[in-house]
């Protein structure tokens, strides 16, 4: 669109949409089809069936790669959705190089599912950048990083990493979940391809599921749209519907929720029952300088630990009245979660362990409240 600035606050509104041809309509229509009556046989208008193509979700895709300035954007109907087209691309005998603090969901299907098909997942921590090129095979074929990670919010040089993948022939993908197109575009510092779980911030309203996947390579979008059409998982209109919604308040959104997380996380520190508190825009976070570099914002989530026993954070959390326990993040709503029982307990004991995915250690998912309400929330719950 030759209207659109660079101005986050512009793109979020009108990319991806125009009004609608025949009515005028200024949203664009859920078009709940299955399939399209066709001018003659093998001669469709646009589509032909909607697993291959909506005018809703083409909408959504174009919203998208707008968002994350690439040319291309895939939607599924899922995060893990989008992870396994990624997977897809891969063959028996290939080798991957995964950040260690992956989302355990993410992790779990490299392990479980696709190892047994002979590819070899190996989990490291890309945190630490100078012995990085020593883990690289000469049949390295994809590195998965997440920036921030979940749920321990460690950072990783997106550049460096983008540099180091194209060294050795290999595609560079980045989980951007945790910090939105808003605070984020790994592709300007080189990845390949940048995914997200759509059900996360970029829906925002915790109603839908899905993903995506953003990149500017035109045979990798080919090879991911056929991977698309051929498994079948697609948004349904509805959901692509509800996603285009979305976005238009995206920009506002992350700011607040920025703007809470980094009050709280500040306010927090301050009290005893936690024995720490992780947020990439404190000062004493190990990689707060490259959160400035890359980053435009620092995103809506904290992780803690608990100054205390199992049953001490058990307490805390039943007390609380505006973080609800619950899976998922980014919505407009404040959650708590506890990683080792949640969404990283499928990740391997030793593993969890290792990491230092503890019993004391809770995700927030700051929502878009009054940060004030939000705090004392915590203050009164932790007053015990």
């Amino acid at each position: 669109m030759s209207k659109l600035s660079n101005n986050f606050d512009t793109i979020c509104v009108h990319a991806g949409v125009e009004p609608e041809s025949v009515t005028g309509a200024i949203m664009t229509p859920i078009f709940q089809t299955s399939t399209y009556v066709q001018d003659s046989p093998g001669n469709p208008k646009i589509y032909d069936y909607s697993r291959s193509g909506n005018p809703t979700r083409t909408a959504l895709e174009n919203s998208l790669a707008a968002l994350e300035k690439t040319k291309h954007a895939v939607s599924f109907s899922s995060g893990l959705a989008a992870v396994s087209a990624i997977a897809q691309l891969l063959n028996p005998g290939d080798h991957v190089l995964v950040c260690d603090d992956v989302y355990g969901g993410t992790g779990r299907l490299f392990r479980k599912i696709f190892a047994k098909y002979n590819i070899d997942f190996e989990f490291i921590d890309m945190t630490i950048t100078n012995n990085l090129e020593s883990y690289f095979k000469k049949n390295t074929k994809l590195v998965w990083i997440e920036t921030p990670t979940n749920p321990l919010l460690k950072l990783i040089d997106i550049e460096y990493i983008s540099k180091l993948s194209k060294k050795f022939n290999a595609i560079s993908v980045v989980d951007n979940t945790f910090s939105s197109p808003i605070f984020q575009t790994p592709i300007e510092l080189g990845a390949d391809i940048v995914l997200h779980s759509t059900t996360k911030y970029i829906g925002g309203h915790s109603d839908l599921v899905g993903g995506c996947l953003m990149l500017n390579d035109n045979s990798l979008a080919e090879q991911l749209k056929f991977i698309q059409f051929a498994g079948g998982s697609v948004n349904a209109p509805i959901e692509a519907f509800l996603l285009l919604r979305s976005i238009k308040t995206l920009s506002l959104r992350m700011k607040k929720h920025n703007e809470n997380a980094l009050f709280i996380a500040k306010e927090i520190q301050k009290l005893k029952i936690f024995s720490e508190v992780i947020f990439p825009g404190l000062e004493d976070h190990p990689q707060y300088s490259l959160a400035k570099k890359q980053m435009r914002g620092f995103s809506g989530m904290i992780s803690a630990r608990i100054n205390g026993d199992y049953d001490k954070l058990k307490t805390f959390v039943s007390r609380l009245k505006y973080f609800s326990l619950a899976e998922s993040l980014g919505g407009v709503e404040s959650l708590i979660n506890h990683p080792e029982t949640m969404t990283h307990a499928s990740v391997p004991l030793e593993h969890r362990k290792k990491l230092g995915i503890t019993s004391d250690l809770l995700r927030f998912s700051v929502g878009i409240e009054d940060a004030q309400d939000l705090l004392e929330d915590i203050k009164s719950a932790a007053n015990f």
